[in-house]
Formats: C-alpha cells, structure tokens, sequence
C-alpha cells in the first residue's frame, strides 16, 4: 500500500514554522459539535482533524478534555507500562538519519553487535528485576554496507542481520522465557512470517509519510528505509500475517501539521484493514549536540498535548495511545489530559540506548505521578490484553504457552511484574529505615 501526501512542496523548515493553510476553514461552532460527535464514536476526518489545530484557550481545552473523556470510557482510569530489557542487539545501520544518535559505524566509539551469551545476561537480569518484555532493537540491514557485520555474522552461521535476531529470540525464550519484542525495522513478508514464530509482538515507528523529510537536507536523508511506502508496505504485510504491530509518529522532525495527520490517518487506514495496530506511539524529538539537526529545536510540549488529543479522536476510543515519559521529564504527566493510557516500554535495568541523555522514571515515581494524575499503573505485557484474548488469531500455537506463564486473567503480568517487586522493594527499604 502507498500513501501519497495530497500536499503542494514545502521547503523544510521547523514545525513550529508549518501551519495548516486551511484550518481555519471551519468555523468555532461546527468545531464544537464535532468534538460532540466524537463522544458518540465518530472518528475525525481529515479535515475535522486540521481545523482543530486551530482550537485554542477554551476550546483547547474542549479537545483535551473530549480525548481523555473518550479514552475514559474505553480504559477507565489505568494507565499501563511494559516492564522491559532494552536489549540493543546491533548499533550497526545502513541508514543515516539526521536525528539518531542509536547508529554506528565500525571502529567508531560505541560501536556493538552484542553475543548470544551477553544477550542472555542482561535479559537474566531483568527477569530478576520483574522484566517481562525484551526489547529488541537494532540497526536496518547493516550487513549491506558493512564487511564487519558480515563477518560477524558468517562466523555465527549467518548471512543476514534478521536470521540472527531469530536465533536471539529463540535464545532468549528458550533459556529465560520472557517475551521478545523486536523493532528491526523494514521488513518482507517472509522475515515477518519468520520472526512471527518467536516475537508475540513487533513494531516499526511510520515516523511520518512526508516524502519531503527525504530530500537532502532533510531528517531521513541518506536513510533508503525511511521511504514511507516502505514502511507502509511492512506495516501491511504484518497486518496480514496478524502480528501485533506497534507503530506511531515522531514529531518535530520537520514534518508539518498535514503531515502529521496524514501519517495518523494512514496508521488508522490499516488497522481498520487489519486489526493488527495493538498501540500507537506519539514520540517527541529531542535535540542533541552530535546529530545533524542539532540546530532543530525540541518538539514543544504544546505540539505533544495538541498531537495526542487528535491522535485520539482520529484513532478512536480502543486504541492504546502511548507518550514515553522519559522525553519529557518535567511534565510527562499532563499527557493522561490529552488521551493516552500507556507509558510505552518504561525498564528497571537498561538505559533507553535511542535516547541515552533520557534516563527512564523510576517505577516508584512513575507511579505516583500516574496517582497524582488520578490513575492507577499497570504492569502489561508487550502484546496487549485485546490481543492476548484473541490469542488463536494473533499469537502462534507456540507462543502461547509462553504469555498464560505470566499473565492474568485480565492479560496483565500476574502480580505486577516489576511494579510488585519495586514496591516490595520500596517497603523494605522503609522498614529499614525505620
């Protein structure tokens, strides 16, 4: 499937700098109503969507407050998080975007493809700690442009980067029995279906369908697998083959606010197609001194409220909308006021290795903002509970076995996973203490 942007050429410039031309075309009152409409089940359109951009004071705070009441009567008042091993399988890339700093190249400082056995250590590790998910992530075929990898990977058997995340799946649930959850990026029908045997999810971010972000200059210039029918055609792929997707947008990445709608509508096309988008991540760009677009500015925090909300009311009710909390240090919680009711993937022991000056919340404090908010956290698994009760759909005969081990009756993780085990930890060290 190939979306196209329906959009005339803009130069690239800072979001904060692209506004929609025509949403002001619809006028406060019809505003008004369409958020009514929403309430009752209908999901935004593309024009509803722009014209909302435009919503400011009170009726800012109407679309916030009609995408948290929507999200209220689908979630009720629990938030989620997935307790997970970060486990950042290659470095390696063949992919040069403008705002990673995950990527390396050989010989360059920090440069790692990790072993079976180092692999194996640190999800042991986590599993200690309360772990259930482990996060696979990993450069875009780095085999490609690299001899290193190539030779790392005949000296294990392999040709390609993918079969060896197999094998490191296959590892990690045979040995520890957690659950893997790879992001290896642009995919074909046949890795999906391989991988499929030994991740109970997977995930690949659609960024943004802004065919400008290609352009030199651009934030996925130089980066082949950022095309967004690429991407779009795995996101499909794994519709069919009914794997548990996880995807989402990054904004402030230069994309404008068509873009972003676009991108959420594509993401909604598919999962109305599918069924298969288990959550949908709203991700903020930070700036960092190293990167190409170091002179870009973070995404604003009034950007993330006002994405989320629409995200949202274009999305729908049941959807699992996430916001990494860690990117926002100082106010993560006022996202539960725009709509979502996860925290994404939030680990006890690894670093986020995409954003490591971004260090995650604590559970204990991850909680208690949640509780201030007026929410209660919830340890899940990476595939969700609506897709755990689905399982003879989407979770293969072999894996099943895995995900009852550790899940509730509801298809959360059975005693609160790493949340118990920090407030155990919690009260012994107030015992302590006292």
């Amino acid at each position: 499937m190939v979306v196209k942007s329906t959009l005339k050429t803009h130069d690239l410039l800072p979001v904060s700098r692209l506004t929609p031309r025509s949403r002001s075309g619809i006028q406060p009152g019809v505003r008004e109503r369409t958020l009514k409409d929403c309430l009752q089940g209908k999901l935004l359109s593309r024009s509803e969507a722009l014209a909302l951009v435009a919503a400011r004071g009170a009726e800012r705070e109407a679309l916030l407050a009609t995408a948290a009441q929507l999200r209220d009567r689908q979630k009720g008042r629990v938030v989620t998080f997935s307790p997970k091993v970060f486990v950042p399988l290659t470095n390696l890339c063949r992919d040069f975007c403008g705002y990673c700093t995950f990527r390396k190249a050989p010989g360059e400082p920090g440069a790692k493809t990790m072993t079976l056995d180092e692999v194996v250590n640190v999800v042991r590790r986590g599993k200690m700690l309360g772990c259930t998910e482990v996060l696979f992530s990993l450069g875009d075929k780095p085999e490609a442009i690299y001899p290193e990898m190539k030779q790392f990977l005949a000296e294990r058997g392999h040709q390609r980067t993918l079969d060896y995340l197999f094998e490191a799946c296959r590892t990690v649930l045979d040995e520890t029995e957690l659950l893997p959850h790879a992001n290896p990026g642009v995919m074909g029908r046949r890795d999906l279906q391989h991988l499929r045997e030994v991740n109970v999810s997977m995930g690949l971010m659609l960024e943004s369908v802004s065919e400008r972000l290609l352009r030199p200059g651009g934030a996925h210039d130089n980066a082949p697998d950022k095309k967004p029918s690429v991407r779009l055609k795995t996101l499909e792929e794994a519709g069919k083959l009914r794997i548990p997707f996880t995807t989402g947008i990054l904004i402030g990445i230069g994309e404008n606010w068509e873009e972003r709608i676009d991108s959420l509508l594509a993401i909604r096309e598919l999962h109305q197609r599918y069924g298969h988008i288990q959550e949908v991540i709203v991700q903020n760009f930070r700036t960092k001194p190293t990167i190409p677009m170091r002179a870009y500015p973070h995404a604003a925090p009034e950007d993330m409220l006002k994405t989320i909300a629409l995200a949202r009311l274009i999305l729908g009710g049941e959807m699992n909308i996430q916001a990494p909390p860690n990117l926002t240090p100082d106010g993560y919680e006022l996202y539960l006021q725009a709509g979502i009711n996860d925290w994404g993937g939030v680990s006890p022991l690894t670093p986020d290795f995409i954003n490591p000056e971004a260090p995650w919340p604590t559970l204990q404090a991850l909680r208690q903002k949640s509780a201030e908010a007026g929410f209660e956290l919830k340890a899940r698994l990476p595939i969700y509970p609506g897709f755990i009760h689905q399982g003879d759909k989407f979770l293969s005969s072999a894996l099943r076995g895995y995900v009852e081990r550790i899940a509730d009756t509801d298809g959360l993780v059975k005693d609160g996973g790493a949340l118990g085990k920090a407030r155990l930890h919690h009260s012994n060290t107030l015992s302590e203490l006292s």
